[in-house]
């Protein structure tokens, strides 16, 4: 029988679970790095023990790990980020010079095809690419040479780069998004780029429809039907199926549509799942109710997903990177939140169950479908 890994980051540290295929009972490995803020870790697709995490700390900085063996033994890798071919400073959005800084990295793409290639999404908005195994990097430039660059904006947490999207039938297609300066497509491998936001309005920007600076917080695909995008947007929850030349709004009767997290099922393209919180000022879910809501038309009409979850007095948020699924038959689902809980649905999402509750607020999930 299959089994799941699951790879958290937190507040304070990583944490390895692991369950058989029921998905019933879980082993909690960790903390590992305890004390450092875990913005991601996530395994390599060709190799599931080779596993990369992003530590950070306000006392010592950005360091990027490396596993092995599945997250039993850790080692640093190179951390000398580099960024190249820009100037040093960009226009920030009250009109003043500011410098390009690299703070932290907030999402880690493992290559679909080589375990030692992996993407990296920094604050502030640099991709960076390794093909040894993280031992060193190297900026693809193109990306913050864009024209619109001087028009882009820190979200809330900064300008950060954290969705990073590969098309498995197109070696050379990668998706991006920035908050706040929205979503960007290249279709050469990372050399040059293209924003990728017709259709997205966000009414809290000078001109509501502007080609950039639109606080873009996750796009999710499935691998099957790469074309498809789903978005969760500073409100709005937003559909592409052309790979991001046009998006159109699928909200539909979701009580709310502002939210951080969007994934898709493993084996339904079309089934999609999202967890609606009150709103930009006030991060948790409408009436203290913990929903996660999920379409099986692609958006549009979505139905509430509750049994074992709180239903009352449920204050906590779910940040973008910290939903996953599986790649069982009965495709199981995960999210983790501030609070620090985990749940898991082995069930696509018709019941779920606490994993655990009493970690570090979470910031990530992903999981790992083990032979």
């Amino acid at each position: 029988m299959s089994s799941v890994r699951l790879l958290i980051g937190t507040r304070k540290g990583a944490f390895v679970l692991t369950s058989d295929g029921t998905r019933k009972s879980w082993k909690i490995d960790g903390p590992h790095f305890p004390g450092w803020e875990l913005y991601h870790l996530k395994g390599s697709p060709v190799d599931p023990n080779r596993l990369y995490a992003s530590q950070t700390s306000g006392w010592f900085g950005q360091q990027l790990q490396r596993s092995d063996d599945g997250g039993a033994t850790w080692s640093p890798v190179n951390n000398q980020f580099t960024y190249d071919g820009v100037p040093g400073t960009h226009q920030w959005y009250d009109g003043t010079p500011h410098p390009w800084e690299f703070k932290r990295v907030w999402h880690l793409e493992p290559s679909l095809t080589d375990p030692d290639t992996v993407y990296a999404g920094a604050e502030d908005a640099g991709l960076f690419k390794s093909t040894d195994g993280g031992n060193s990097w190297h900026e693809l430039s193109g990306l913050r040479l864009n024209e619109t660059g001087p028009h882009w904006q820190p979200g809330a947490g900064g300008l950060c780069l954290h969705t990073i999207l590969l098309d498995p039938t197109n070696p050379d297609r990668i998706v991006i998004a920035i908050s706040a300066a929205g979503a960007f497509r290249s279709d050469d491998a990372g050399k040059t780029w293209k924003p990728i936001n017709k259709g997205l309005h966000s009414k809290y920007i000078p001109d509501p429809n502007a080609e950039v600076g639109h606080c873009v917080h996750h796009i999710a695909m499935n691998p099957k039907t790469p074309k498809t995008l789903f978005m969760q947007k500073h409100w709005d929850v937003m559909r592409s199926d052309d790979a991001g030349d046009r998006w159109t709004k699928i909200s539909g009767n979701l009580p709310t549509d502002f939210g951080f997290v969007i994934d898709v099922h493993s084996h339904q393209p079309e089934t999609v799942y999202v967890v609606p919180i009150k709103s930009d000022s006030e991060h948790f879910p409408l009436d203290g109710k913990l929903q996660v809501f999920r379409s099986r038309t692609g958006g549009n009409e979505w139905e509430p997903l509750t049994k074992g979850l709180p239903q009352q007095d449920c204050y906590v948020n779910i940040l973008r990177d910290a939903m996953a699924v599986d790649q069982l038959d009965d495709c199981g689902i995960y999210f983790g939140t501030t609070g620090g809980q985990v749940y898991c649905s082995p069930d696509a999402g018709d019941s779920w169950q606490a994993i655990t509750h009493d970690l570090p607020a979470v910031l990530s999930v992903e999981a790992q479908t083990l032979a």
